[in-house]
């Protein structure tokens, strides 16, 4: 018997659109021209308050009973004695791991071998005296400045070889504040947001609610060469906590900001850090410093000379004694009697 032949099957020519849809362009994105190549991959998308640290699961093996049981891990310690940085996997409550870091300008050791460990969800904060070495120590962090000698970790990923993902995880409050003053407050946040990724309805919304906890709603539409020293402050702060960084890095907040407004800025990196943000802040105000953070080192001459819990830096006394204490007490005023006698 005769099996009839098949017809051929029929032969369909889809138009290569329709396998491959072009993407859809943003023109606010386009529009942007980011000159620096470490922020063109910075896409972060969460929520106003830093997500919790990520957790994991350990498996352990029965305890056996011949042996003791040993002491439980305790909390990340902080020290400023030279070690080997653990593995990122070995201690998940370590948002930003100085190691041994040195910075020379010239014959002048800036930041003398400098090892810090910074636990998730804490305020941590920076004492010292004028050129104590600060400021460059959180340049260096930031990879704004590079060091001569150790490294620098921000949930792992080291700032100078992975700077992309160590800088994605960070905002910063530099001491020398750098703005486009010639944009309005309202326009400098869109742009920050817009760098770091966001799209434009949740840089909108996200730009509302710091306004509105900086008490910045009316100042939105000036430009920013036109606020005050403390205006300036409070929308540079702003700026670096739009896109929600899980660590940030602030020389000098409070700096020429008002009382009312210091206590709001408190407020509002208190409850950061309460939902598991991480805040690194230097300053002056040492009654600041002892009411707001958790833990402190007292730098000097590029040395860190005390660092650990607030309790354990500052003894039975305050912190601004024991820091007199460690930066070479008090100096008396000598051979300067001619300053009570007063001039007509």
């Amino acid at each position: 018997m005769t099996v009839p032949a098949q017809p051929p099957a029929a032969v369909v020519d889809t138009p290569a659109e329709a396998l491959d849809p072009p993407i859809a362009e943003d023109p606010v994105v386009e529009a942007l021209v980011i000159e620096d190549a470490v922020v063109d991959d910075l896409v972060v998308e969460a929520p106003l308050v830093a997500p919790a640290p990520a957790t994991r699961t350990v498996t352990r093996k029965p305890a056996t009973p011949a042996k003791a049981p040993t002491q439980a891990p305790t909390k990340a310690t902080i020290t400023t004695a030279a070690r080997t940085p653990a593995p990122e996997s070995a201690d998940a409550d370590v948002v930003l791991e100085l190691h041994d870091l040195v910075k020379r300008f010239g014959d002048t050791v800036a930041v003398d071998h400098v090892s810090l460990s910074i636990p998730t969800g804490s305020i941590f904060g920076i004492v010292g005296p004028n050129g104590a070495g600060k400021t460059t120590t959180l340049s260096m962090v930031t990879g704004l400045l590079r060091p001569d000698g150790g490294t620098i970790a921000v949930h792992g990923a080291d700032v100078w070889s992975d700077p992309i993902v160590a800088k994605r995880n960070m905002g910063v409050l530099p001491d020398r504040l750098r703005l486009f003053d010639r944009l309005t407050g309202g326009q400098l946040l869109y742009y920050a947001g817009i760098l770091r990724g966001l799209d434009p309805q949740t840089v909108k919304k996200r730009s509302a609610d710091l306004a509105s906890a900086f008490g910045l709603e009316d100042a939105l539409d000036r430009l920013v060469a036109d606020y005050s020293a403390g205006m300036t402050k409070k929308v540079a702060l702003a700026s670096a906590m739009i896109h929600s960084p899980r660590l940030l890095i602030l020389d000098e907040p409070f700096e020429s900001v008002d009382p009312v407004s210091a206590a709001n800025v408190t407020e509002i990196l208190q409850n950061y850090a309460a939902a598991g943000g991480t805040v690194v802040l230097s300053s002056h105000s040492m009654d600041l410093v002892q009411r707001i953070c958790d833990y402190v080192a007292i730098v000097v001459s590029g040395s860190v000379l005390a660092s650990g819990t607030m309790d354990e830096v500052r003894g039975i006394g305050s912190l601004e004694e024991r820091f007199v204490e460690l930066a070479g007490g008090r100096k008396t005023a000598e051979g300067m009697e001619w300053l009570h006698s007063f001039s007509d």
